[in-house]
């Protein structure tokens, strides 16, 4: 009887040793990413038996940070998290995000430039990129065959271009008086809104001579100048063909395409760049939580590996077009290529790609820049006077 006690107990202690460490995990993913993204996890899940990740989602980028937030203040918060990579140096400011380091011995090394960097932090890893994407130039296909325009190739190229375009009724360029359109518009001709050591430097002269080049379009009727309260309106000018140029992510072409009823061709450009320019990345990273435990922070690293398989990364870039992260990934992508020469030209910006935000003060002083950008380009505030303004704000804001 002792014996068969003994022999019952080992067994349920075995049982119990092959169950799978559960990771919790919170994610942003929305469609059209999410059925795939939802579909790897499951995928990981039956692969091994060791992890068990288990999703939850919490909404868009915004929603889902401050879903974060108040779970870390109340209890409650996951083992991992999908978090835009704008995001994670003020979570590692306070603490959130733990060192993943220890757990990457062996990680591919073919990543492509940038991507990795967005995810480092004073020199340790605290984020995995996962979801990258690049700006590109959208533009009116048909209304650049009808002036006999071709795809612009420098930012003096889409100023001539809008100046072309331009009638009473629409405009060659859509301006937007948001962080992201803008920051493009600064690394693109070799400038950057932060310094060297990663502050607010909105006075840099790239800085000002990219205002200036965007009020300038704007004074000579050749940009429409719309506002963040205006976003909405700025695609709905696009569509509707109220202005014909504009910058957004590249993962806003397959919603526009395929899933708007677009009375034209659409063109996509590459983002022009000048000597020292780059594009910038945005997007996500998986971050582990303060409160996981090293096997869960191990295993989280593990699951990461498995979606930065080759064959997994192409599946993911059909689906969503965030970047390939890796460069062993391309030759499942050739198909993808062939079939659309826009996509070839579009992703080949990875390779002068570089990460655009760290600073923890980001979070509040990119609406002081904003700010500026509306008064500068809506209200005709002189730009270099807007700039000072916002520095100064933006300096002040970033000590606290």
């Amino acid at each position: 009887m002792i014996r068969a006690l003994i022999t019952l107990v080992g067994l349920l202690g075995f049982a119990l040793a092959q169950k799978p460490l559960v990771i919790p995990f919170w994610h942003t993913a929305g469609p059209p990413a999410q059925e795939l993204f939802e579909q790897f996890i499951g995928e990981f899940n039956s692969k091994q038996k060791e992890y068990k990740i288990e999703p939850r989602f919490v909404g868009d980028y915004t929603e889902g940070g401050l879903k974060l937030l108040a779970a870390m203040r109340s209890g409650g918060a996951p083992a991992l998290f999908m978090g835009e990579i704008s995001f994670l140096g003020r979570m590692v400011q306070e603490g959130v995000a733990l060192p993943l380091d220890e757990y990457l011995a062996g990680a591919p090394s073919d990543f492509f430039p940038g991507f990795i960097e967005t995810g480092r932090l004073a020199g340790k890893t605290y984020g995995l990129p996962i979801g990258l994407s690049v700006p590109v130039l959208f533009y009116n296909a048909d209304q650049f065959a009808a002036k006999g325009l071709s795809a612009p190739k420098t930012w003096q190229e889409v100023e001539a271009a809008a100046k072309r375009l331009s009638t009473r009724a629409a405009k060659g360029y859509l301006a937007s008086s948001d962080i992201y359109s803008f920051n493009v518009l600064v690394m693109s001709r070799g400038g950057s809104l932060v310094d060297a050591s990663g502050k607010p430097d909105l006075v840099n002269p790239k800085v000002v001579e990219s205002l200036e080049f965007l009020q300038n379009m704007v004074k000579k009727g050749a940009a429409q100048s719309r506002t963040i309260a205006e976003a909405e309106f700025s695609v709905a000018d696009f569509i509707r063909t109220k202005a014909f140029m504009g910058v957004a992510p590249i993962t806003f072409w397959p919603v526009i395409e395929d899933r708007t009823n677009i009375p034209f061709k659409l063109g996509i450009a590459a983002i022009p760049l000048e000597p020292g320019g780059k594009v910038p990345l945005a997007g996500a990273s998986l971050v582990v939580i303060r409160g996981a435990n090293h096997e869960q922070a191990r295993g989280s690293v593990v699951f990461w590996r498995y979606l930065m398989e080759p064959a997994n990364i192409a599946r993911w870039v059909k689906t969503t077009y965030y970047m390939p992260m890796r460069r062993a990934a391309q030759p499942f992508l050739e198909d993808f290529y062939k079939a659309d020469p826009r996509r070839r030209a579009a992703f080949a910006q990875v390779e002068d790609t570089a990460v655009w935000i760290q600073d923890p003060g980001f979070v509040v002083w990119y609406k002081d820049l904003e700010n500026a950008l509306e008064r500068a380009l809506k209200g005709g505030v002189p730009a270099r006077v807007a700039l000072e303004e916002a520095q100064k704000k933006a300096l002040l804001g970033d000590k606290q």
